[in-house]
């Protein structure tokens, strides 16, 4: 039995992570791969938290035979290795379910499955990581924006050295968004207007 014959689709802690339904996955590999494009060919999306940062299989990084994990997060730009172990034993850490708990302290709504909360302003174009900062959206339309974003980013500056690619614990990068002040400014004017 796998994971998905037992909970395809399902919501673990009042939404605060899901794992995708399996009709929905080669939807979400395309709108993350829009955002990453270099991670084509090698990852499976299985699940997403409250963020709407989607979880992947890296079928580059194999250890003991099973595929690690990255998350890929849209409101920072990056992406996160994390190891198998890590999601259930630091669950505060991986999903930031302190954060989501703040959240629906002050905005007790449930999340539908297509929804996320979203940054106002995304923190790689000077957002604050606070509960201020957030609101609900459209988790396609989220990622279809932050997608943009980034890869405008990318294309707008030589000096991307590659996408933060970071282990919770080492936080060893590889890859730094490095825009200039008026590369900012024009993307966070280009996010407010949507």
């Amino acid at each position: 039995m796998t994971l998905f014959d037992k909970y395809e689709g399902v919501s673990f802690g009042n939404g605060l992570y899901r794992l995708h339904k399996l009709d929905n996955i080669k939807q979400w590999n395309k709108i993350v791969l829009e955002a990453f494009p270099e991670f084509e060919g090698r990852i499976e999306c299985f699940g997403y938290d409250w963020l709407g940062r989607h979880f992947a299989l890296d079928f580059a990084r194999i250890e003991t035979g099973h595929a690690q994990i990255l998350m890929f997060e849209p409101g920072t730009g990056e992406v996160l290795e994390i190891h198998n172990e890590e999601i259930p034993k630091f669950h505060d850490a991986c999903l930031a379910s302190s954060f989501y708990n703040e959240w629906l302290s002050i905005h007790p709504m449930n999340l539908q499955p297509d929804e996320c909360i979203g940054y106002k302003v995304l923190l790689f174009l000077g957002g604050e990581d606070t509960e201020f900062n957030l609101e609900k959206r459209e988790m396609v339309v989220y990622w279809n924006l932050c997608s943009q974003i980034i890869r405008q980013t990318n294309s707008a500056t030589s000096s991307w050295e590659c996408i933060k690619v970071l282990s919770l614990f080492q936080r060893c990068t590889v890859r730094t968004l490095t825009p200039t002040l008026s590369e900012t400014s024009s993307m966070v004017s280009l996010y407010k207007s949507f």
